[in-house]
């Protein structure tokens, strides 16, 4: 983040100063983490859920800090503090100041939200739209109450088009508040799937959280869905805007059929718009690739835009942002999918694993984590799909075991010899050495679960590069599958 000017901070914020600054005052970065803090930087002070921002002001100021934002009680419990921003509280002063500087600059903005797939679809929509529009999209996944505040802030000043990560699926309200700080014109709906469902206890309370984007979306505004998901599709009587869908379904707007996946060299397809097909090709990889060019392809022709431009933003494999491909031991090749999992994100992750050439396709698969009810039948579906695509399969966690018990099942009624091995969560070390004794040239090895698992440090300590940047094979990273 760059050059906030003073005035702007009180203005947005609805802040007071105490102490001095003058007004001609710009602090060069916002910074919520004491220890980035640098000098001149303007430091607030968030209260989260483990730590309150505002333990750590005086380390802000230590830092270089030149002002920092914090609340009116601690304001009043430390007085001589200065120089401060007083608000009344700092999460709430943070989102009036990103809707007031969303106001103030007017770019249209596109919200994304869905189980999975929403940082895929943020990433193509961009691409596309980039060929005729100045484009900013959030960075990372700040789709949250705080990190999306954070992203608008960020936002170039002349940026004509704003593409927006908005909410998991943690509670009620929160999409509408997230819509209510960015105004979205356009909402994306991707798809409904049992992520977080032991926070929201079912799929329709799910689908609710995301319809409140759709909701929010002016009679102006266009809603974009996914028709193959019928929960998404029912979203569609939920708003007046215009409504554009994307899908395999013979019924959706933007339509694919002949889907033909070439390995590493990408995904054919044909598609059609307004009647008119043409087969295309996209260097995305795995069936998976086709929903994140048809999201963005959809989006394009809420512009007007030609297949044929809409395509030029679509060649860049980089899009695809989460399955990247690694050196392992001994002439290995690991799939580090590791960001997080849910059934459909495996399911995504092992059909690419099948496509692979490979020795033996190896399956390092962790348990998946806030399913509730739903968390053996989930673990089961892996398993059968696990059971038919790999040769060797390890499972790492407790609730992996039912996936194993499930994969050992369904290649027994198959008549296959599966080799199946299984680490509880404390036993990561023990993991790391079977693999790295067990890897041979030309295996390829897919390594994905839950994010408290915290499984990238299994291939960080199995790659053979660990010192240098994570490469892609034939530098293509993979298939966002892993997004939640």
């Amino acid at each position: 983040m760059s050059n906030f000017r003073l005035a702007d901070v009180l203005t947005g914020t609805g802040g007071t100063l105490r102490g001095e600054l003058p007004p001609e005052t710009v602090f060069p970065n916002l910074e919520r983490n004491s220890r980035n803090v640098g000098r001149r930087d303007l430091f607030i002070a968030i209260r989260g859920e483990k730590f309150d921002g505002h333990d750590f002001v005086a380390d802000a100021f230590a830092a270089g800090a030149h002002a920092a934002i914090v609340s009116g009680a601690w304001a009043d419990a430390h007085p001589d503090a200065a120089p401060v921003i007083v608000v009344d509280d700092t999460t709430a002063a943070l989102q009036r100041w990103a809707e007031w500087k969303r106001d103030q600059n007017g770019p249209l903005v596109i919200g994304i939200t869905g189980s999975i797939g929403k940082t895929s679809a943020k990433e193509s929509i961009s691409a596309v739209l980039s060929q005729r529009f100045s484009v900013y999209k959030s960075p990372g996944n700040f789709n949250s109450e705080l990190g999306l505040p954070l992203a608008i802030l960020e936002a170039p000043d002349d940026v004509q088009i704003m593409v927006l990560e908005m909410g998991g699926a943690y509670a009620f309200g929160e999409l509408a508040l997230l819509a209510k700080i960015a105004k979205p014109h356009i909402g994306v709906v991707t798809n409904v799937y049992p992520v977080h469902i032991e926070r929201m206890g079912s799929l329709e309370a799910i689908a609710e959280t995301k319809a409140e984007l759709v909701e929010s979306i002016p009679p102006t505004g266009v809603v974009v869905l996914n028709e193959d998901d019928f929960r998404v599709r029912a979203m569609a009587e939920r708003t007046e805007a215009r409504i554009v869908t994307y899908g395999l379904d013979e019924k959706a707007d933007i339509r694919a059929d002949d889907v033909s996946t070439d390995g590493w060299k990408g995904t054919s397809f044909a598609v059609t718009i307004e009647g008119e097909r043409n087969f295309v090709k996209v260097p995305f990889i795995g069936a998976h690739g086709v929903y994140i060019a048809l999201v963005a392809l959809a989006v394009g022709y809420s512009f007007d835009m030609h297949l044929s431009e809409m395509m030029e933003g679509l060649q860049d494999p980089s899009i695809q942002v989460r399955l990247l491909f690694v050196p392992g031991p001994r002439g290995a090749q690991l799939i580090d999918d590791t960001y997080n999992a849910s059934s459909p994100s495996v399911l995504s992750a092992l059909g690419v694993l099948k496509e692979v050439e490979a020795r033996r396709r190896i399956g390092v698969l962790g348990e998946m984590r806030e399913l509730g009810n739903l968390a053996e039948e989930e673990h089961r579906l892996v398993g059968q799909r696990a059971a038919d695509v790999v040769d060797l399969l390890v499972t790492y966690g407790a609730y992996a075991r039912v996936l194993a018990d499930e994969a050992a099942k369904t290649a027994r009624e198959a008549g296959k010899s599966l080799p199946i091995v299984s680490f509880d969560e404390d036993e990561r070390d023990a993991l790391v050495a079977y693999l790295d004794e067990a890897l041979q040239e030309g295996d390829v090895v897919l390594l994905k679960g839950s994010r408290g698992l915290e499984m990238e440090r299994i291939v960080t300590a199995l790659r053979s590069d660990a010192n240098e940047a994570a490469t892609a094979v034939e530098n293509r990273p993979g298939a966002g599958s892993a997004e939640a």
